[in-house]
């Protein structure tokens, strides 16, 4: 009797794309490794001929891809993409081995159809890897939160204009206020004497008190739920909430590529 051949396991690298509000989020994986990730701006419809044609990221400007680690890719190689901007869903649709991922893909349940495939692919991401009840909270150009519990069960959220939105709109809407920048490090003082300081105050510390207290919601849900955060102004946030509430900050799971552990999921569930 021959003995039975050992399949052998080929690593498969693959690319997965986040199409943001305001930029493209980019991550290439080896199987179920992250090798690396990157953002770019949006990219032109010409760009996406020239990704099917090549046969590794060397291949490609490197003004779009900056240094990254020598890993060839297989030719059609998969891309795939999770997008909340339907315009350039529609351009990257144009790629023939890309794969959309869609709700009914994420194995959450109680989803509402308009629920973002950015805030379920985190949560999905998130509770996989550290565990359920999750609450997610996206410090990006939206302020999100949303929660799952053990069962995997989405119990809801909530959104609201991030730091720098709010900063932008009253720069922006109204005709005596002048338009801040959001890179503030530290908190001012909550009492301000002149108009910058004021709407610094008044943004921030009402957006850390926001956070706070739906925190303290969530725990009094699910006393031993975690909550990870991601997002741009994840950061600031966090040396915010430090100052004023270290305890919260301190039990903040800080991750910026949840969205990609989401995607990684998915990928290796098809497998």
């Amino acid at each position: 009797m021959k003995p039975q051949r050992r399949r052998e396991h080929r690593e498969k690298s693959w690319l997965a794309l986040e199409i943001g509000n305001s930029r493209l989020h980019w991550a290439l994986f080896t199987d179920k490794t992250l090798n690396y990730t990157w953002d770019t701006d949006y990219l032109p419809e010409s760009f996406v001929k020239q990704l099917a044609q090549c046969q590794t990221l060397d291949d490609l400007s490197p003004e779009i891809f900056p240094t990254h680690p020598p890993i060839s890719l297989s030719p059609n190689f998969s891309l795939l993409l999770s997008s909340v901007v339907p315009s350039q869903t529609t351009l990257w649709q144009t790629y023939p081995h890309v794969q959309i991922i869609t709700l009914d893909q994420i194995p959450l349940l109680g989803m509402y159809p308009t629920l973002g495939i950015d805030r379920a692919l985190a949560l999905f991401g998130a509770g996989k890897t550290w565990g359920f009840p999750m609450l997610v909270i996206d410090a990006g150009t939206a302020l999100t939160f949303t929660g799952a519990d053990a069962e995997q069960c989405l119990i809801g959220g909530a959104i609201l204009p991030g730091l720098g939105l709010q900063f932008t709109t009253l720069g922006q809407k109204t005709g005596q206020l002048p338009q801040l920048a959001t890179e503030i490090i530290t908190l001012p003082r909550r009492f301000a004497l002149n108009t910058p300081e004021a709407i610094q105050s008044g943004i921030m510390y009402t957006l850390v008190a926001g956070i706070k207290d739906f925190i303290e919601a969530w725990w009094q849900l699910f006393p031993q739920g975690k909550i990870a955060i991601k997002g741009g102004d994840r950061m600031l946030l966090i040396n915010y909430l430090q100052a004023q509430f270290p305890e919260i900050a301190a039990s903040l799971i800080v991750e910026p590529n949840l969205i990609f552990w989401g995607m990684r999921e998915i990928f290796m569930s098809d497998r």
